[in-house]
């Protein structure tokens, strides 16, 4: 064997084991999570700026109140080759507390090709007075894992039914 013929096998052995081992695919943020609270998320697609936006199902709340399906809001940073993206969303818990939580976090990729969302997040409450101000703010984590789903926009149907509450006397 020859140089000139040894260094063509080496690169298409090189070529070969390029296609049968995958690569670490890429994090996207779109689609549905869970996390160890059992909480979900359903972020829409991605924009090309990196804004997002979707729906949050909490299954822990501060009131004690029927949680509903909330607004959040968000953008990524726009990943380059191989890379995981940083990212940030808002959730404004609607209609069943007076908080707003602000949640940083990172996609990775696992070997296996298990996406995981790490995050930590800032839960802000309304407080009546400045000096109640100290109790106001909450800090925590939260690690998301993608749930699979035979199809998109399930969240609804997984929310619970807040019809039945008492309503409060007025």
């Amino acid at each position: 064997m020859d140089m000139g013929s040894g260094a063509f096998a080496l690169v298409l052995a090189l070529a070969l084991v390029a296609c049968v081992i995958p690569a670490e695919s890429k994090c996207q943020l779109s689609g549905l999570w869970r996390n160890e609270q059992d909480s979900l998320m359903e972020i829409s697609a991605v924009r090309s700026n990196g804004e997002f936006q979707g729906k949050y199902l909490t299954r822990v709340t501060i009131s004690g109140g029927c949680p509903r399906l909330s607004p959040l809001k968000g953008t990524q940073q726009q990943p380059g080759e191989r890379e995981w993206p940083t990212f940030t969303f808002t959730v404004h818990w609607d209609k069943f507390s007076n908080a707003t939580t602000a949640f940083v976090g990172q996609c990775f990729v696992d070997a296996g090709g298990k996406e995981t969302l790490s995050t930590t997040w800032l839960l802000r409450e309304a407080v009546g007075s400045l000096e109640e101000d100290w109790k106001a703010t909450r800090v925590g984590r939260n690690i998301f894992t993608r749930k699979r789903t035979p199809k998109e926009k399930i969240l609804l149907s997984l929310s619970p039914s807040c019809d039945n509450e008492s309503s409060p006397a007025p």
